[in-house]
C-alpha cells in the first residue's frame, strides 16, 4: 500500500519535473530577445502552485538549459535570485492580482540582484557610479524580464482559470 502511494508520488513528482524543463527549455532555446524567457514566472509559480519541493526541480533544469546555453560568471547572483523569488512566493498566492504583483516582484528582484552581481564582479568599477552604472546598463533587459514575466503569468492565469492548473496540486494526490 505505502509502496504504491510512495511511486505514485515519485512518478508525479517526476511528470512535473519533466514539464517543468521542457517548458524553461522551450522558452529558453526559441530565439528571443535578451532575457525574454519564462524563468522568472516559473521561478514564482512553481513554488507558489506545486510548493517548494519542485525548486529543485527548477534549478536543476535552469542548469542543464544553462549548460547548452553557456555558463557565466553571476551565475551564483542567478541562481539566488530564482531562490529567493521562489521563497516569496508563498507570501503572493492569494488571488491572481497578488500572483501578478507576486512575479512582478520578483523579476524587479532578480534584477537588482543579478546587476549587483555584474557590479561585484568589477566590469563597471567598485564605485558608487559604477553600481549605478550596472543599473543602467541593465535597464534594457529588465523591460524585457518584465515584459515576459507579465505574458506569461497571464498565461499561467489562464490556465488556473481555466481548471487546467490546480493550486497546490501536488498536495492533492491520493
Amino acid at each position: 500500500m505505502y509502496y504504491r502511494q510512495y511511486s505514485n508520488i515519485i512518478m508525479t513528482y517526476l511528470k512535473f519535473s519533466l514539464g517543468i524543463f521542457l517548458a524553461l527549455a522551450a522558452s529558453r532555446f526559441i530565439p528571443h530577445p535578451p532575457n525574454f524567457t519564462s524563468l522568472l514566472t516559473l521561478s514564482f509559480y512553481i513554488p507558489a502552485i506545486l510548493g517548494l519541493q519542485f525548486l529543485p526541480a527548477l534549478l536543476v533544469s535552469f542548469f542543464i538549459t544553462d549548460l547548452v546555453i553557456g555558463l557565466h560568471s553571476i551565475t551564483f547572483f542567478t541562481y539566488g535570485s530564482v531562490v529567493f523569488i521562489a521563497f516569496m512566493s508563498k507570501y503572493f498566492v492569494q488571488n491572481m492580482s497578488t500572483r501578478i504583483s507576486g512575479a512582478l516582484l520578483g523579476a524587479v528582484a532578480f534584477f537588482l540582484i543579478t546587476n549587483f552581481g555584474v557590479w561585484t564582479f568589477g566590469g563597471y568599477g567598485y564605485s558608487l557610479n559604477g553600481l549605478l552604472l550596472s543599473y543602467t546598463m541593465g535597464l534594457p533587459f529588465f523591460g524585457y524580464s518584465l515584459i515576459s514575466t507579465f505574458i506569461f503569468s497571464a498565461i499561467v492565469e489562464s490556465l488556473i482559470k481555466f481548471k487546467f492548473v490546480k493550486i497546490y496540486s501536488i498536495k492533492n494526490l491520493p
